[in-house]
């Protein structure tokens, strides 16, 4: 099992939904986010170095088996970007080990708990 957390621009979370439900992932959690990367360097403002201003971002994580990662990341990749070359700041994919996944309401656990 693992666990797929895309940070993506706001302007993105319709188009990569879309995409995530055409390759059959349905079930995921969004969360509004805020945040900055490595494009964001420190701002001189009056003689003072100030840290750059925090990001409006979505984020995305999707529990699934081993065979939904591979389709579940090339939507991501293929909808959230900006362009054909994408842009700076278009997000990041984090891929983790998913050691365990209980469903409450029925206790299940595993893969079919997901």
């Amino acid at each position: 099992m693992k666990l797929i957390t895309a940070i993506i621009q706001t302007d993105k979370l319709e188009r990569v939904h879309e995409a995530l439900v055409k390759a059959e992932i349905n079930r995921i959690t969004v969360s509004r986010c805020t945040g900055h990367g490595r494009a964001a360097e420190t701002d001189l403002y009056r003689g003072q170095e100030v840290a750059p201003d925090l990001i409006s971002k979505v984020r995305i994580d999707i529990a699934c088996n081993e065979k939904f990662t591979d389709a579940a990341v090339k939507a991501i990749l293929e909808s959230a970007k900006h362009g054909e070359a994408g842009q700076l700041g278009d997000g990041k994919i984090f891929i983790t080990h998913l050691e365990e996944c209980i469903r409450i309401r029925t206790g299940e656990r595993g893969t079919e708990a997901i």
